[in-house]
């Protein structure tokens, strides 16, 4: 597992978060609604990718399953918002956290005890397990799913996206980099045997980074069943996305806290990019498959890397250019005068 890069300096990160946000706010009054929707999509992805990166990244655990999670959201919200409940869109977010993080928490007492492999099997097998119930659940739909009051009004679920999203990563930002509780989170990934002997409580510790990955895809699984109109389980309970999760932040750059959003900017964009030019074809499959390939040969640690490789080359160049300034100083117009006949 590689380790994640540092967060570097806590208000300039805030800062270029709170710029880049700032910027997307006023994107639907330059653009059409088509952008307004791909940024949405975004910034969907990015939150989700987030919450993978949390458990794997930051945690050390390998999740096949994390789209249960996003299933849970989804289809807390549109329960809620059916008529005879008649919940208010605002008020079924807070339940589909709390759910899902109950979840999180009864099945991570038990999961979190299992390494590698067998966790990733466990959480697998409790999305199928959520899959099949809500085939089979009355209230659920069944698999004919579940449609939510339309809300024809694309700028709104643009501003709501984006912002969970970016209280997503802020709230992250200073849990996992910035506070005690992301040092005992890596201290448990990296060696969990030391960190017992240092008097960390690695169970709770994994337990409660196991509910934060939860409660964010719940969050933004809610507003995507608002968004769309219509679930059901193949649509949000679908592996795929898990996969897709695991796609984007490997690109971007697993362990650090803005891989997924690159990776999810990245992904997402070439995937709309191809269904434009050249509709649903399985081009857009091997493309991903060589684009990952290329990542993990020369990019190990994801598009992040970039800006620190770029860095490391200026210093490379300067480092060169003193060398050679050493071992053959620049000749100056002074010397050169003095040297003409």
């Amino acid at each position: 597992m590689s380790r994640p890069a540092s967060g570097g300096n806590a208000v300039l990160n805030l800062g270029v978060l709170a710029v880049v946000v700032a910027v997307l706010c006023l994107l639907p009054m330059m653009t059409t609604p088509y952008y307004v929707r791909v940024v949405t999509g975004v910034a969907l992805w990015a939150g989700i990718a987030l919450s993978w990166n949390v458990i794997c990244g930051y945690a050390g655990y390998i999740s096949f399953g994390h789209v249960a999670f996003f299933g849970i959201g989804a289809y807390t919200t549109a329960i809620l918002m059916q008529p005879n409940h008649g919940w208010n869109f605002w008020a079924t977010l807070p339940v589909a956290a709390v759910v899902a993080g109950a979840v999180a928490a009864l099945v991570g007492w038990p999961a979190l005890r299992l390494k590698g492999a067998y966790f990733a099997i466990a959480t697998w097998a409790l999305a199928e397990a959520i899959r099949q119930l809500t085939t089979v659940l009355g209230f659920t739909g069944g698999s004919r799913g579940l449609t939510t009051p339309i809300r024809l009004n694309d700028n709104f679920f643009f501003y709501t996206m984006l912002g969970a999203a970016a209280i997503a990563y802020a709230v992250c930002y200073l849990l996992l980099e910035r506070s005690r509780f992301g040092f005992q989170v890596k201290a448990v990934r990296d060696n969990e045997i030391a960190a017992r002997a240092q008097g960390i409580n690695t169970t709770m510790v994994k337990i409660w980074a196991f509910v934060l990955s939860a409660v964010i895809p719940a969050v933004l699984g809610g507003i995507n069943a608002y968004w769309i109109t219509f679930i059901n389980p193949a649509s949000v309970l679908n592996t795929l996305i898990t996969d897709q999760l695991v796609v984007m932040v490997l690109v971007g750059g697993l362990g650090h806290i803005w891989g997924p959003a690159l990776g999810a900017t990245a992904m997402f964009l070439l995937d709309e990019q191809m269904r434009v030019s050249y509709g649903e074809t399985t081009a857009y499959i091997i493309i991903v498959g060589a684009l990952v390939m290329a990542v993990v040969l020369f990019l190990p640690d994801g598009l992040v890397s970039l800006a620190r490789r770029a860095r490391r080359m200026r210093l490379v160049r300067q480092l060169l250019g003193r060398a050679r300034d050493d071992i053959a100083p620049r000749r100056t117009d002074s010397v050169t005068e003095e040297a003409s006949p």
